[in-house]
C-alpha cells in the first residue's frame, strides 16, 4: 500500500498536492527526507506537506534572490502568505502546495498561529540582516524552527502535552547547527545568525566574519556556539519518550544527524568559509539503519 492511500488520501488532487511536498521534501531537504521515511507509511504524507509549505516560502526568500528585486520577494511572501492563511480559515485552497497543508492542518487541529509565525520570521530575513543578542534572534527562530517542531507533534502522536516543549527545544537546536554550518553561505546572502553580542565577548566583529579569514576568534566563538546545540540538544532529548513510540526513532535519528552538523563543523576544522560541513553518507546510513531496525520493532509491538 502507497503513503497516501494508507493516509487516507483519495481525492486525486489533493494526492497530487501531497505528492509535490514529497517531491520538495527529497529535493531540498535530504536528512529531513531521510528521517521521514522511519515513520509509518499513514504518517509520512503529512509531515512532507508541513516540510513543502516552509520550503515553497522559503524559495521565496532566497532561492529566487537572483531573479528577484527585495520588493518583489516581499511582495510575493505576503501574496502567497496570505493566501495559505486565507486557505487555513476557510479550510478551501487551490494552491498546489496550500491544498496538502490546508488538509493536514484540518486533520491534525494544528493552531494556525504557528504559520503566521513561520511567515513574520521569513519577512524577517528580507529585512534583517543581524542580531544584537541572543534574544534577539530567537523572534526569528522561534518562528522559522522553533514552531516546526509545535507543528510536528500532532502528526508524531502526543502521549501527554510535555512532548510540546521538547519539540520546541529541539527545533531551535536543529536551526542553530544551520546557522554555524551556513555561516559563509550567510554572509554571501548578507546575512550573521550569529548573536553579535557573544561574538564580540570572543573578540570577533562583523568586519572581521566578513573577512573570511578564520582566527582563533572565530574558532572560540564558533565551540560557543556549538556548545549551545548540544546543549539544547540533550535538554531536549527525554521529550521524546512522550512522543507515539512508532514516532521515536525517527526523531532520534534526525537528532542526531541534524545536531551531528555541528561534530561535521569541528571534522573540518571550523572552517566554515571555505569548506561545508556535511553528514557523509555512511554515517547517514548507519544512524538510518539502527533507527529502522527500533522502528520496525516498534511497529510490531503497536497494538
Amino acid at each position: 500500500m502507497d503513503e497516501l492511500t494508507a493516509a487516507g488520501i483519495m481525492e486525486p488532487q489533493l494526492r497530487a498536492s501531497y505528492a509535490e511536498c514529497k517531491r520538495l521534501n527529497s529535493l531540498h531537504g535530504k536528512t529531513y527526507f531521510l528521517a521521514t521515511l522511519l515513520l509509518p507509511k499513514e504518517k509520512r504524507p503529512f509531515v512532507h506537506a508541513l516540510y513543502g509549505f516552509a520550503r515553497y516560502a522559503d524559495e521565496i526568500v532566497d532561492d529566487l534572490a537572483s531573479e528577484l528585486s527585495l520588493q518583489e520577494k516581499e511582495e510575493a511572501l505576503t501574496s502567497w502568505g496570505q493566501g495559505v492563511l486565507s486557505s487555513l480559515d476557510s479550510g478551501v485552497s487551490n494552491d498546489p502546495v496550500g491544498r496538502a497543508l490546508v488538509d493536514t492542518v484540518q486533520r491534525f487541529d494544528i493552531p494556525h498561529e504557528y504559520f503566521v509565525a513561520f511567515l513574520h520570521s521569513m519577512k524577517m530575513d528580507l529585512h534583517t540582516s543581524t542580531y544584537k543578542t541572543y534574544e534577539n534572534l530567537m523572534e526569528y527562530v522561534y518562528g522559522s524552527a522553533a514552531v516546526i517542531g509545535l507543528e510536528m507533534v500532532p502528526v508524531l502522536g502526543a502521549l501527554s502535552n510535555d512532548a510540546y516543549e521538547p519539540a520546541k527545544t529541539l527545533g531551535i537546536a536543529f536551526q542553530l547547527a544551520n546557522f554555524i554550518r551556513d555561516v559563509g553561505e550567510d554572509l554571501d546572502r548578507g546575512r550573521i545568525y550569529l548573536p553579535l553580542d557573544e561574538l564580540a565577548e570572543c573578540g570577533v566583529d562583523e568586519e572581521m566574519l566578513m573577512a573570511r579569514t578564520l582566527t582563533p576568534e572565530i574558532i572560540l566563538a564558533l565551540k560557543a556556539q556549538i556548545s549551545r546545540v548540544r546543549d539544547l540538544q540533550a535538554e531536549a532529548e527525554p521529550g521524546i519518550a512522550f512522543l507515539d513510540p512508532t514516532s521515536r526513532p525517527c526523531i532520534r535519528a534526525a537528532s542526531k544527524l541534524y545536531c551531528g552538523i555541528v561534530d561535521e563543523v569541528e571534522a573540518i576544522d571550523y572552517d566554515v568559509f571555505n569548506r561545508r560541513a556535511t553528514t557523509s553518507i555512511s554515517r547517514r546510513l548507519r544512524v538510518a539503519s539502527i533507527a529502522y531496525a527500533q522502528a520496525l520493532m516498534a511497529r510490531q509491538r503497536r497494538p
